[in-house]
């Protein structure tokens, strides 16, 4: 097999009610490719219902280095990203992050 120089994180979180992606899935997931020597987030996808939700979050993350923790990503979210969905992005970052921070130690 090929020695790949990244790693592929998942993090989830319960969506609330009233939501059009509740409707599809009960839960957030938000994906992310990480280069295993920096931490720095490549790539990233996740369960929002439209696209530019997904771009808008795809944004926030791409570039940030986990080594450096999320706090930057949990200011943006909360400062730019107004949907009823915020609490459970931070929610699965946080989760991501835990799985991270799990795999390097």
């Amino acid at each position: 097999m090929i020695g790949l120089k990244t790693y592929f994180l998942a993090g989830h979180s319960r969506l609330p009610q009233g939501m059009a992606a509740q409707s599809v899935f009960d839960s957030l997931t938000i994906t992310v490719e990480v280069d295993k020597k920096y931490g720095v987030i490549i790539e990233s996808s996740c369960t929002l219902a439209t696209d530019h939700g997904k771009a808008y979050v795809q944004q926030i993350l791409k570039g940030h280095s986990l080594q450096d923790g999320i706090d930057d990503i949990l200011d943006a979210l909360r400062e730019g990203y107004r949907g009823k969905a915020v609490n459970a992005l931070i929610a699965a970052v946080k989760d991501l992050y835990g799985q991270y921070v799990n795999h390097e130690h």
